[in-house]
């Protein structure tokens, strides 16, 4: 069996699709958020479907923000968030409001700007641009059609030197964005079939998690 990986549990989002995903790699993955689970894992996803505000409200109540800090920042364990997961990983958000986020990388999650016969959410399939950290999510292969399935209505708004990778859909947004341990992806790479698992494998293989 490989390395611990923990999808931390805050109670939003399709973990038992990553679960699933993850745990068809071979690696040793539960769903949780008790704290000394969290720190014993060899790695962190972080999961995402559902509204920003709930998920950043259910960490609060869980007093898991702590936790996550403490792991993420001090301990520079790895950790790859999932839509949602990716959002919670910005200063703040404008969905519905403002709510403050995580803080891990700068930057803010915005609505995709309205175009004319651009649908808003953006779902299905499309392709990303890889930018750098080719050799971390892209390591076991050369994708020759880098396409994965999106389901999302805001992007996360950074500074060119935290974008990963990029999307068209209307202009350039973030698809991908990386800092030394933290990563998160806007796509859903559980339900992108072979590439999907290209990428979890490529991410964890990186971080040594064998």
């Amino acid at each position: 069996m490989k390395g611990k990986i923990v999808i931390v549990d805050y109670y939003v989002g399709n973990t038992n699709s990553v679960y699933n995903a993850v745990k068809r790699l071979g690696y040793n993955v539960i769903i949780s958020n008790k704290r000394n689970e969290i720190e014993e894992s060899d790695a962190l996803i972080m999961p995402g479907v559902g509204a920003f505000a709930e998920a950043i409200n259910n960490i609060n109540q869980l007093d898991l923000k702590p936790i996550l800090n403490d792991q993420v920042l001090n301990k520079k364990k790895p950790v790859l968030g999932i839509c949602i997961g990716m959002q919670l990983m910005a200063d703040f958000s404008e969905e519905n409001g403002h709510f403050e986020g995580l803080g891990w990388i700068p930057g803010s999650v915005k609505k995709i700007p309205p175009q004319e016969a651009l649908l808003v959410p953006h779902v299905g399939w499309n392709e990303i641009t890889p930018v750098f950290c080719k050799e971390i999510l892209f390591s076991n292969a050369v994708f020759e059609n880098p396409s994965f399935y999106w389901d999302h209505s805001y992007y996360f708004d950074c500074k060119d030197e935290y974008k990963a990778a990029t999307v068209e859909y209307g202009s350039t947004l973030s698809a991908i964005i990386a800092q030394e341990n933290i990563f998160g992806v806007q796509f859903h790479p559980e339900k992108s079939q072979t590439n999907g698992l290209r990428l979890f494998r490529s991410f964890f293989n990186y971080f040594n998690i064998v």
